[in-house]
């Protein structure tokens, strides 16, 4: 893992989730290493193996390695995710992996098994490591029948977070709140969009008329996890009375998960699409006309400036990646957190008014335009380098202390 240049960074970052999977932490961890990468740094990627990973692709490569920039490990899969693996927690072997071919920092994405293994290993080989808090693991225990491990978990949490040297978060409300929870050494680490493959130009006639639209229909879209804890349900009920105000108004569903059997069935006048990526997930948001997304539990919420940066108008809780882009009927319309009816009755005003839906669309691209990813890598560089620098700093101290009491 050595960089190729003095200034050059030699980063290992740890996920258990990254593409081809579909989901927020995986996307973020894509445009990471993509964007650190770019900027001529050496990063490895470890993260479990998944089903997509062919066992031909080991061949003649050390055990354990799936090509020069990735390690996979174990791993078993996780409840209620299909398709999704947690890793083992293989601490011996990062361990070896690192006392030949130490980075300059760990980045450890997640909080699970091999997140724990990790941070473990980095501590014992004095490597600075950041972490990050991805995913609001405290939040979904809510809609699990889990409230009583709410704190529990939250103290868990803490307890990891903290023996990093520091951790990132999406969002300031996010930092406050953590804070506030006793976690130390937080630091924003924002969310770009890619606005050049999320675009009102990729807008397809074809696809509207494949679901029934024309000129005049309004298509109101939600693109997310199927789930009890995305709120899922108030999606559909915002859908419902923003049909029966306007029965042109078509409702698209795009994602999977373990509640879209049972939402097929009782709204068979519902478009669900399964999950979709890329370019094919571009062309749906951009031929939608309001984007509906109700969860409660997002660390920040991707699919709000994808939305966005495809002209569209979101209607969503005033928290997370909404709070922070949305200034509530210019770009969007923002509804004060949990608040039900609100919500849907911001819902049906939003495509009651088509000129005014247009016009916040328009906004919302301008507002996505200045989300660069570029100026978001560029900070967690900066970061990188910080806890770098003071890592070092504090070992040199260490030992200095150390020799002068021998």
């Amino acid at each position: 893992m050595p960089a190729s240049h003095p200034d050059s960074l030699s980063v290992a970052v740890v996920t258990e989730t990254y593409p081809p999977e579909i989901n927020g932490v995986a996307n973020t961890m894509r445009h990471l290493v993509e964007g650190l990468r770019a900027r001529g740094h050496a990063v490895t990627v470890v993260r479990p193996r998944q089903g997509a990973d062919r066992p031909r692709q080991q061949a003649n490569r050390p055990r354990g390695r799936a090509a020069p920039s990735q390690i996979l490990v174990p791993g078993l899969p996780i409840p209620g995710y299909r398709g999704l693996k947690f890793g083992l927690p293989v601490y011996w072997r990062l361990r070896r992996l690192w006392k030949r071919q130490r980075p300059d920092a760990v980045y450890v994405a997640t909080e699970g098994p091999l997140g724990h293994a990790a941070l473990n290993a980095a501590r014992a080989w004095d490597i600075a490591v950041l972490t990050g808090f991805h995913t609001q693991f405290h939040q979904y225990s809510r809609h699990y029948g889990l409230g009583l491990l709410m704190r529990p978990i939250v103290r868990s949490l803490r307890s990891f977070h903290n023996r990093s040297d520091a951790t990132l978060v999406p969002t300031s409300a996010l930092e406050r709140e953590l804070d506030q929870d006793g976690f130390r050494n937080l630091h924003v680490f924002s969310r770009g969009v890619d606005t050049r493959l999320f675009s009102p130009s990729r807008r397809s006639a074809a696809l509207r008329r494949g679901w029934g639209c024309d000129d005049a229909s309004i298509v109101a879209l939600y693109v997310g996890r199927i789930a009890a804890e995305k709120n899922i349900g108030l999606a559909m009920d915002a859908f419902d009375a923003m049909s029966s105000r306007d029965p042109r108004t078509r409702c698209v569903v795009v994602g999977d998960g373990p509640e879209l059997p049972r939402l097929r069935r009782a709204h068979p006048d519902f478009i669900f699409t399964g999950a979709k990526v890329g370019e094919e997930l571009a062309r749906h948001y951009a031929s939608g006309d309001c984007f509906v997304f109700p969860s409660l539990t997002e660390t920040f919420g991707n699919v709000v400036p994808e939305a966005m940066a495809s002209g569209l108008a979101v209607v969503a809780f005033d928290y997370a990646a909404a709070h922070e882009h949305i200034r509530p009927w210019q770009n969007g319309v923002l509804v004060p957190a949990a608040d039900r009816q609100t919500f849907i009755d911001g819902a049906v005003a939003a495509v009651f008014d088509r000129d005014r839906l247009r016009a916040m669309g328009a906004r919302a691209r301008s507002t996505a335009e200045s989300l660069s990813w570029d100026r978001v890598i560029g900070s967690v560089e900066q970061r990188l380098r910080d806890v770098i620098r003071r890592h070092a700093d504090a070992r040199d101290r260490h030992e200095t202390m150390a020799a002068t009491t021998e």
